[in-house]
């Protein structure tokens, strides 16, 4: 085999078979909920709790799947089984889970209307867009576009109605052509960025948006490694001034695990250089799934660079 395959609507397929009908209401509408993981050493990380929160997001907007639990974590690991020998044994994987409502009934009838698509692929990680920012970091900064409000959209639900999140980064570019937009809720406070939660150090105290924002897999796996290292890990209401007066702040996110805050609003954070609880957390995380990440992203940047 020479090409990667993706599970869909019940059969393994190479990758560039994975197609959508144009009618899908993943496409017309945008009803479609996801998970995406990533491995270390080619293991899935977390799997089962990003299968439990893709469980909470179909059943919170109704649709079922039409395959246990069980079986979609079977289906993963044999995706990823068969595509982890396509890439070198140092490089790793992202893994995609994903489930629309089928195809539009205005355009298909009742008929055709109704099954869900479900697919699963991967994609090897392109560690070329994050190396650098653990060096020199993120620049975060705000913009008119709000979160969506709780009402409109449940935030525990991971779905793919994402031109919110286009038009803030289409409006922080014009800002600073480096950064990325964090949102505020009507009350102002930050809440969340379109790839991360957002997590502020004050003393021994990490403090994170408790409202307006997905549970996040990594930020949980965060508040655990911070209890491990006597952080006191708060869900709370975080405001753009209390980011502007942190000593240090970073974001959490599956692909690249943290990566440092170092600029808001086009003015420094603490230093304005990665800080030393980041630095502790990501050293732990990297003992704890046997891969240097920082490293690793490092390496695999400039070998994806060269090759390409």
């Amino acid at each position: 085999m020479t090409a990667p395959i993706a599970y869909l609507n019940g059969r393994f397929v190479p990758i560039d078979e994975a197609q959508l009908h144009v009618f899908d209401l993943g496409i017309v509408g945008g009803t479609s909920v996801t998970e995406m993981l990533r491995t270390f050493r080619h293991i899935p990380f977390r799997l089962d709790d990003h299968l439990d929160r893709l469980a909470e997001s179909l059943q919170r907007i109704g649709i079922d799947p039409g395959l246990a639990w069980s079986e979609l974590r079977e289906i993963s690991e044999q995706v990823v089984s068969t595509n982890a020998k396509l890439i070198p044994a140092h490089h790793d994987l992202g893994l995609i889970l994903f489930v629309t409502a089928g195809l539009n009934a205005t355009y298909v009838g009742r008929g055709l209307a109704g099954r869900p698509t479900v697919c699963i692929h991967t994609f090897p990680l392109p560690f070329e867009l994050w190396a650098e920012n653990y060096d020199v970091g993120l620049h975060l900064v705000t913009v008119s576009t709000r979160s969506i409000p709780d009402n409109v959209i449940d935030p525990r639900i991971k779905h793919r109605s994402r031109l919110h999140w286009h038009l803030a980064g289409r409006e922080a570019r014009h800002i600073d052509s480096h950064a990325m937009a964090i949102l505020t809720d009507e009350a102002g406070n930050l809440t969340e960025t379109a790839t991360g939660n957002l997590c502020i150090v004050a003393g021994n105290r990490i403090l994170t948006p408790a409202a307006h924002v997905l549970e996040g897999v990594s930020r949980n796996y965060v508040a655990e490694l911070a209890s491990q290292l006597g952080y006191e890990f708060i869900h709370t209401t975080v405001t753009p001034a209390d980011l502007s007066s942190a000593t240090e702040a970073f974001l959490t996110s599956t692909p690249h695990c943290l990566l440092p805050v170092t600029h808001f609003n086009q003015r420094p954070v603490g230093t304005g250089r990665p800080g030393s609880a980041f630095q502790k957390l990501i050293a732990v995380w990297s003992d704890n799934v046997g891969v240097n990440v920082i490293e690793q992203m490092k390496t695999g940047a400039a070998e994806r660079t060269a090759k390409s």
